[in-house]
């Protein structure tokens, strides 16, 4: 691995309070920071090389301005977003919990409460469940919002609120891109009727899965971005940090059993190696870690340096094109994630295309 990715690594490490192997030198800071951007950890990389400096002052750091800059982007890129983010889920809360209708926060929210900053995670969408109710509640908030829903997605409808972009999810994954999927909607389903789990957001209760649920989901949503595409570090230790905190509360027997019987395990597998080996949590939480370590390399290989990480290109030939190409090149992770023919996944994938063209 280049000095860069290893450098990257170890202010992660520090970043998040761990111990690396070596503390890291000679670093390359606008390929570090180029990493950091990619890996959405730009904040994470800053607390890093904090830490660092409390650690080896005589190391050569960026230049003031070039700090000073960093400094600047995760206050306002992160933590005030942070912010603007919370206010914006208790808003939205508290308009559906006024009108009868529950409200949980899948992924984004959810995982930033495990980190030890939840602020230094990135804001992306914000994903939710109603609890078998989105067809109503969104016919609530276009009628009485004016806010459009667009219903051209798999498992989601999307809109808008103020300007982050909500999933309301009436399926937790997309059933039509692998049969296997179907029947793993089943059992989210049934987890997600349990509404027993909550927080309080600027006084208004914004209800968060169960442990098992979003185990289940956490691994569920890692395993398709993977095979499909592209994960991101910032992913993994969404994993980490959420096991850190539930590893007590998770029914390990049945998240295993899930794991193993879903073609799941090798990945699973590796990913909780990187977060022991290279990312220095515990490897007590996981519940024992058995993995190859030639795979594990290469899963974290193509993590920080994914072989189709390049935007897709404009027009529908290239696109398609492309997407054949890439579909091509990651055999090796469908095999690893999907126990379905390669074929037969591919003629579902197409057919999901076919009925909804923008996803």
């Amino acid at each position: 691995m280049p000095s860069s990715k290893e450098s990257f690594l170890s202010l992660v490490c520090l970043g998040i309070g761990h111990r690396p192997d070596a503390l890291p030198q000679d670093i390359d800071w606008d390929a570090t920071q180029a990493l950091a951007n990619a890996q959405g950890l730009r904040a994470v990389v800053l607390d890093g090389i904090e830490e660092l400096r409390k650690q080896d002052s005589a190391l050569s750091f960026p230049e003031k301005r070039f700090l000073t800059q960093w400094i600047g982007e995760v206050l306002q890129g992160y933590e005030y977003r942070y912010e603007l983010y919370r206010r914006a889920i208790a808003e939205m809360a508290g308009f559906y919990n006024s009108r009868g209708y529950k409200m949980m926060v899948l992924k984004g929210y959810a995982c930033s409460l495990d980190w030890p900053k939840p602020e230094h995670r990135p804001t992306g969408d914000i994903d939710i469940w109603q609890f078998g109710q989105q067809k109503e509640a969104d016919s609530v908030v276009s009628r009485e919002k004016g806010i459009e829903v667009d219903k051209s997605h798999h498992h989601h409808t999307v809109f808008y609120w103020r300007d982050f972009m909500v999933e309301n999810h009436y399926d937790f994954v997309n059933v039509h891109a692998h049969r296997s999927s179907a029947a793993m909607e089943k059992v989210f389903k049934e987890l997600g009727k349990d509404d027993s789990h909550f927080v309080e957001v600027y006084g208004e209760r914004v209800y968060l899965p169960s442990p098992n649920l979003h185990a289940l989901f956490l691994i569920k949503h890692m395993v398709s971005h993977f095979a499909a595409a592209e994960i991101s570090l910032r992913q993994v230790l969404d994993w980490a940090f959420f096991v850190e905190k539930h590893t007590g509360e998770i029914n390990w027997e049945w998240l295993n059993k899930m794991i193993e019987e879903y073609h799941m395990k090798d990945f699973v597998s590796c990913i909780n190696a990187i977060c022991v080996d290279d990312l220095g949590f515990d490897s007590a939480i996981f519940h024992g870690v058995q993995f190859m370590p030639e795979l594990k390399d290469r899963v974290l290989a193509d993590i920080i340096s994914p072989a189709y990480g390049t935007a897709e290109p404009k027009g529908m030939i290239a696109k398609l094109a492309y997407k054949y190409r890439r579909w091509k090149g990651n055999a090796w992770k469908q095999e690893l994630c999907y126990a379905e023919s390669r074929w037969d996944s591919f003629w579902t994938l197409l057919k999901s295309h076919l009925m909804k063209p923008e996803v």
